[in-house]
């Protein structure tokens, strides 16, 4: 297959090591990122659309992609939902900017199963993002990382505070743990999704540690391209 993944990618500081969305190598073909600069993760990382002026650069870079032969464009930042449908408009390529909006086809597929979660903000995740993303609630459990120094310190403080490096296991560890949480408290969930696009290097493991499957926009963008 010719082409590549057009990756967005916040403005960020900490490392995008294997398993990333933001890191090329990430993906089962070919991939490009493109900071979209200014968008620092707290501006993103909220229940709406960014300002103005960062959507503006959004949109630009994805059309800037696919004009250098992107057939895909996806991004680093699942909250980004809320540009879904703005960006898929301004480009004749497909867009899948979050795993949220893998929600709606696992649950087509399958009206009886509950999809756990597992985000960098449950706070963040509102009735906004969910309504871009078409989920019914009813469906859905929500776990964020949010209560989890290791994870907050690193990917949702302000650039200018981010970490350069981080403890991968400490950072494994954090995550299993708040998996665990979601299955404890809602041991009714078949398969969970990591909205964060710096949660897939420990889908793995997150799978193994609590007997469910694990998705992430990485596992998105595999079936996009497969069908297109």
């Amino acid at each position: 297959m010719s082409g590549f993944i057009g990756v967005l990618s916040l403005d960020t500081r900490f490392p995008r090591i294997a398993g990333d969305a933001g890191n090329p190598g990430s993906y089962h073909i070919p991939a490009r990122i493109r900071i979209v600069e200014g968008a620092d993760s707290p501006l993103i990382v909220r229940d709406g659309r960014p300002s103005a002026a960062l959507a503006e650069r959004f949109i630009a870079a994805a059309r800037d992609m696919e004009g250098e032969g992107a057939i895909l464009i996806t991004s680093t930042c699942g909250f980004l939902i809320s540009m879904q449908d703005e960006i898929a408009q301004a480009v004749r390529i497909p867009v899948m900017l979050s795993a949220l909006s893998m929600v709606a086809q696992l649950q087509a597929a399958q009206p009886d199963q509950v999809i756990g979660i597992l985000t960098a903000s449950a706070a963040s995740l509102g009735p906004n993002a969910l309504a871009a993303a078409r989920i019914d609630p009813p469906c859905i459990r929500i776990m964020g990382l949010d209560h989890m120094p290791e994870f907050s310190r690193v990917f949702l403080a302000p650039k200018s505070l981010q970490p350069n490096h981080f403890d991968r296991a400490a950072m494994q560890a954090a995550v299993i743990c708040a998996g665990r949480q979601l299955i404890r408290s809602h041991p009714e969930v078949t398969t969970v999704l990591l909205e964060c696009g710096n949660l897939p290097p420990y889908a793995q493991a997150l799978a193994q540690a609590i007997d469910r499957p694990v998705l992430s926009i990485l596992d998105g963008a595999k079936r996009l391209t497969r069908q297109n």
